[in-house]
């Protein structure tokens, strides 16, 4: 017994020793890069983020077909896979479940901060900039409102401390992004009014402490809907011959690309998505450890098109809510900046994809991985 918790508490140790390695790395990589470049630093540091410092590239036609073809071509064969597989899968039996009464306060909550959100009563003037935290919040009662009438099961009911857990989690984890946006400034925030940074960081914190609640709720939700993801489970096998030499190379280049995309912002600001995923994932590979893209050895993309699905519809909404508000934010994207969404230039929305295999891979780390 000695000799298996001595195993165990090194083996912890291990992981512990590694995430805190890969963090560095991912804080570290951009910095340096600019460092080597001879940027002034302190740019990079100003909080709250203020300056405008990159000089966005303007419009291109070209590089907005040859994107849109590249996205097409990703997406599209999953997307025909499903339609042409969802009559084929019998629907979930129906639930006896009801709507529970905490989804009923969701809802009620949702309905009000929307109108406070999308008006401008002098009477709530001064907190008009708080009111995307209640939005989120009822969206996350709403969807795990909707799971628990579809399943009988849902995180918030049955892996509480989980969820609990999700929120500060969630608030580390978007700002992480809010610092790699300070090399790329793809997005801005207006009608945050003077604050101090403490003020600013306060305010900014429990907004982000949603996206994983929010994010892995709205999975949840379409897990129970097996005609969702119908064939996902039986389609591409990719088998890699060599997987720790791809690997190897997944992560070299990884890292290069995040330390140069405050160098060169204009042309690696897709890598701000890409770089942080396939960076984790290629350090569970060379490990030997199974990441998430292991499933699609056995040809089952089930979870990963679940994930990018969950995350373009919790994007859906967040730019929704976000068009109206008071205070929002606004997009600054080179070569793609054209046929808006709300502010979300319509191609930019394919950032939420790995997104949301990103989120999958925080909340594996600090809990147990889901089903699918």
């Amino acid at each position: 017994m000695k000799g298996e918790t001595a195993i165990l508490n090194r083996t912890r140790s291990d992981n512990v020793m590694t995430w805190l390695f890969v963090v560095v790395m991912l804080i570290g990589l951009p910095l340096f890069g600019v460092t080597l470049a001879g940027e002034i630093t302190a740019k990079y540091m100003e909080f709250p983020p203020l300056t405008r410092y990159v000089l966005h590239a303007g419009f291109s036609w070209p590089v907005f077909g040859v994107v849109a073809v590249l996205i097409l071509a990703i997406v599209l064969p999953f997307i025909i896979r499903v339609c042409r597989s969802h009559k084929n899968v019998e629907p979930p039996p129906s639930s006896c479940h009801p709507f529970p009464w905490w989804g009923w306060l969701g809802v009620a909550l949702g309905i009000a901060a929307w109108v406070l959100a999308w008006t401008r009563f002098r009477w709530f003037a001064q907190l008009q900039c708080f009111t995307f935290s209640p939005l989120w919040f009822a969206y996350i009662l709403v969807v795990n409102a909707l799971t628990w009438k579809r399943t009988g099961q849902c995180v918030l009911k049955n892996r509480t401390g989980f969820f609990v857990v999700l929120f500060p989690v969630s608030a580390a984890f978007w700002w992480f992004f809010e610092y790699l946006n300070r090399f790329v400034q793809n997005w801005y925030y207006v009608g945050t009014g003077e604050l101090t940074p403490l003020q600013y960081f306060t305010f900014a914190t429990l907004p982000f402490s949603t996206v994983l609640p929010a994010m892995l709720g709205t999975y949840e939700l379409l897990l129970s809907m097996p005609r969702a993801s119908a064939g996902l489970d039986r389609f591409m096998n990719i088998e890699i011959a060599r997987p720790r030499v791809v690997a190897w190379v997944v992560l070299v280049s990884s890292c290069a690309g995040l330390a140069g995309i405050g160098v060169w912002p204009n042309y690696l600001f897709p890598l701000l998505w890409l770089s942080p995923l396939l960076i984790i994932a290629s350090m569970q590979a060379i490990q030997g450890k199974s990441t998430i893209f292991s499933s699609i050895r056995h040809g089952n993309w089930r979870r990963i098109y679940l994930l990018a699905m969950a995350a373009l519809i919790c994007g859906f909404f967040w730019e929704m809510w976000n068009y109206l508000s008071f205070a929002k934010w606004i997009y600054a994207v080179p070569f793609v900046y054209r046929f808006k969404i709300f502010e979300m230039p319509i191609l930019g929305y394919a950032g939420y994809l790995p997104f949301g295999l990103e989120c999958a891979v925080i909340a594996d780390i600090i809990g147990s991985p889901d089903p699918a």
